[in-house]
């Protein structure tokens, strides 16, 4: 009976969540712009919870656990404040930009908008398949994340590759349904129930194990170099390297960057990167907190296993630890549904559009985005069930891919000299040592402390720069449309 009550639960959430996603259906405009954007309407909460959401994925609820259980809880200092302030900063600099931009171009995606400003197919398909190889493994955590959370949960009763198979089912019916505006909804819904279930898990445990003193006392008798800050692992090149590269490869996230063009307005915008620093840290903190925790309380968890359902297992109540991981679920979940639609944008109208069919309507894109969202996930539903990785390395290989975008985009932004060789070889080069430092034994992956991922964000910067000092712009190139005529009113 424990099984099918656990179980009960989870999917009970999930039908919650499709409801909401037909509800959105019946509202949503059968066009390319509504489907992937909600016609560029969100109000604030809708906004800063959809991103949030987005967010919060496998590697929030299992790997940043994981992390603090084996390493330590500096890891809040990663993820939750330097993260936290980083990305909001992005989200001004960066994405303010962005919407202007797309209120004034009907932009859709990052390739559009830099394809439009450069004159260039080949750039916007160049940033589209980048974004398409990193979006892949990232999609994939969730999958893993749900299946081996399923299977820990329920003991073994519910196997792995049925519990990766479920949330795709999922998430596959709910984002050809939805599209942006239904999981905007669904979003807004999934952050506060993640919030409550992880504050209240946090509480009840500490209840159960006699408050945060017993927590930390029992840390420290089983390590106590939990307490202190920093270590062999948490080493300052290392911690500011992993801030830098997931701040800004957050930014550049398809699911992420598009949100960047559906505010409804200027102060909507102002308003969730200004909110964006406080949910970080009430989510991050329980979360990682509880993961620390564990190391010091009697519990086992197996090896290559994740931390947060097991001690949810020992000292919560079925029903209880069901909810919470119905909320890491739904985080799971939330990711995935929007990398699906942003990665099926990306493929309708940054690779097929431009090379396959110029003259594609927005019914027929309407229909193929959502043959595209269903391609996408089966792919990268049957490429987990090889689980070729930790969710860690999964999570922290398409943060640092991304990340290698963001700099010569801030670049063509900000700076009129860009030029579009300079760009393409900025993001080419980048690209290609950071490739070469995950697969190539000769290629460090560290240098003096500091990742591959953070050198490769250096060395894509002056690239850009330099190739754009030496070479002279094309003359269908569109420079000023960044700059000049941006009204936010």
């Amino acid at each position: 009976m424990t099984v099918e009550l656990q179980l009960g639960i989870i999917v009970g959430y999930l039908l919650l969540a499709l409801a909401i996603g037909l509800v959105a259906y019946r509202v949503t405009e059968r066009n390319a712009e509504d489907f992937y954007l909600a016609s560029r309407t969100l109000g604030t909460i809708v906004l800063l919870f959809t991103t949030f959401a987005t967010l919060l994925s496998a590697f929030t609820f299992f790997a940043g656990p994981n992390i603090a259980y084996h390493q330590g809880p500096e890891w809040i200092l990663v993820m939750g404040m330097m993260d936290g302030i980083i990305f909001a900063i992005l989200w001004y600099v960066i994405g303010y930009k962005q919407w202007l931009l797309g209120r004034q171009y009907g932009y859709v995606t990052l390739g559009e908008m830099l394809g439009d400003r450069f004159a260039s197919r080949r750039l916007r398909g160049l940033v589209a398949g980048i974004s398409l190889l990193w979006l892949f493994p990232y999609v994939m955590l969730q999958q893993v994340g749900a299946g081996t959370a399923l299977q820990a949960l329920t003991d073994g009763a519910v196997p792995y590759a049925v519990g990766a198979g479920l949330i795709t089912a999922f998430m596959i019916l709910y984002v050809v349904v939805a599209g942006m505006r239904g999981i905007a909804w669904t979003d807004t819904l999934q952050g506060a129930f993640m919030l409550v279930t992880t504050w209240l898990a946090a509480a009840w445990i500490l209840a159960a194990v006699g408050g945060p003193g017993a927590a930390a006392s029992a840390l420290e008798g089983e390590a106590a170099g939990h307490l202190a800050l920093g270590g062999d692992f948490y080493t300052p090149q290392w911690m500011l390297s992993t801030a830098i590269v997931i701040g800004f490869g957050v930014a550049m996230f398809p699911q992420v960057n598009q949100r960047f063009f559906v505010a409804g307005s200027k102060t909507v915008l102002k308003r969730s990167f200004a909110l964006w620093p406080v949910l970080c840290v009430l989510l991050f903190v329980p979360a990682f907190m509880l993961g620390a925790w564990a190391r010091g309380l009697d519990v086992t968890v197996p090896e290559g296993g994740n931390v947060l359902p097991v001690v949810l297992a020992e000292y919560t109540p079925v029903w209880f630890a069901a909810l919470v991981i119905a909320g890491a679920m739904a985080a799971m979940m939330s990711s995935s549904d929007s990398m699906l639609l942003s990665g099926s944008s990306y493929f309708t109208r940054d690779l097929y559009r431009p090379f396959v069919d110029r003259g594609l309507s927005d019914r027929r894109e309407d229909l193929l985005a959502r043959v595209g969202v269903v391609g996408f996930a089966t792919a990268a539903f049957l490429a987990s069930l090889r689980t070729p990785a930790t969710l860690f390395e999964l999570g922290d290989a398409a943060f640092s891919g991304f990340a290698q975008l963001a700099l010569p985009v801030l670049v063509a932004l900000y700076w009129r000299r860009t030029t579009r060789i300079g760009i393409t070889a900025g993001i080419v080069v980048s690209q290609a040592f950071y490739l070469s430092s995950l697969f190539v034994a000769a290629i460090p992956t560290t240098y003096a402390g500091w990742t591959a991922g953070l050198v490769g964000m250096g060395i894509g910067l002056v690239v850009t720069v330099a190739v754009s000092l030496v070479t002279v712009p094309a003359a269908d190139e569109r420079r000023a449309i960044y700059f000049d005529g941006l009204r936010a009113d």
